[in-house]
């Protein structure tokens, strides 16, 4: 399947929401607790959702959005504000960074062994997305193996390049390749698992 193809079936659609004022964060500089509320209120759907693909488990993830939004709140000083999708951008990047935290410190970040699993695995033509929902791609996302739904996520989700990937991960550039190309052929196959059910 095309990389870029590949990206586009995996893109989560993000409800509408307000847009963020450069208003708001100001009052937030100035500890205007309304303001925290606001930005909470307005931000919390996106974040969790971010949370939830790195992390399915409710408790963890709570956990980790409750620690980003106090990082969030603690480094908006020293964040220097352009617009709202730069703005929107630094807030996923703290969360990500935060699941990332949680899944070294909880030594939950494991790979799985290529050879093994590239003989399991054929490649797959490009399933009919068509008739899946964002939730249930998201489901399918989340039941794969850590090390594949990390690595994925940081590639589509997030835009970071092997490279990048692998220096945040502690692994070999080849190997966050490989575990990408395993996540997203054992992916397809669980597409077109789900529905042949419905055949």
């Amino acid at each position: 399947m095309d990389h870029t193809r590949f990206v586009f079936l995996c893109i989560i659609k993000v409800t509408d929401k307000q847009s963020m004022s450069k208003n708001l964060v100001e009052r937030i500089r100035n500890h205007d607790r309304r303001a925290m509320s606001e930005l909470y209120q307005q931000y919390v759907g996106l974040l969790s959702s971010v949370c939830y693909r790195y992390v399915p488990s409710e408790d963890d993830a709570k956990d980790i959005l409750q620690n980003s939004f106090v990082k969030i709140f603690t480094s908006l000083p020293q964040f220097e504000y352009r617009n709202e999708p730069s703005f929107e951008g630094w807030m996923v990047r703290v969360v990500v960074n935060e699941a990332l935290h949680f899944l070294r410190d909880s030594k939950r970040l494991q790979f799985t062994d290529i050879q093994e699993a590239a003989a399991q695995l054929t490649d797959e033509e490009d399933p009919d997305t068509e008739h899946i929902s964002a939730d249930e791609l998201h489901q399918l996302i989340s039941q794969l193996p850590v090390g594949y739904r990390t690595v994925l996520n940081l590639y589509v989700f997030e835009n970071y390049p092997h490279k990048r990937i692998a220096e945040l991960l502690g692994i070999k550039e080849a190997s966050s390749a490989s575990q990408f190309h395993c996540a997203k052929r054992l992916l397809t196959k669980r597409i077109k698992a789900l529905l042949n059910k419905r055949r």
